[in-house]
């Protein structure tokens, strides 16, 4: 699966979202998850923490209406950010 198909299916999960897109598909797609896992659309004061936001987004992701391969991408690739996250 190429990096615009999978951002495609990351905005099948925000349907309320705008999703600004660069020239790099694979960028837009990490900061955009990043951002989502960090929470910074949300007031600082109510910010929930990246353990808990992961879980909210792999319960989004497995609820989605996504062939099981775009899961599974999906799903890695937020594991994938999380670690960074995680090692910072």
């Amino acid at each position: 699966m190429n990096d615009n198909e999978l951002l495609h299916a990351y905005r099948k999960l925000w349907s309320n979202r705008t999703l600004s897109v660069g020239s790099d598909e694979k960028k837009t797609l990490e900061e955009a998850i990043k951002k989502e896992l960090l929470d910074e659309m949300t007031h600082p004061r109510v910010r929930k923490s990246p353990d808990k936001k992961l879980l909210d987004a792999l319960k989004r992701i497995i609820a989605a209406d996504i062939s099981p391969e775009e899961k599974l991408e999906l799903i890695s690739k937020h594991m994938e950010m999380y670690e960074k996250i995680l090692t910072k």
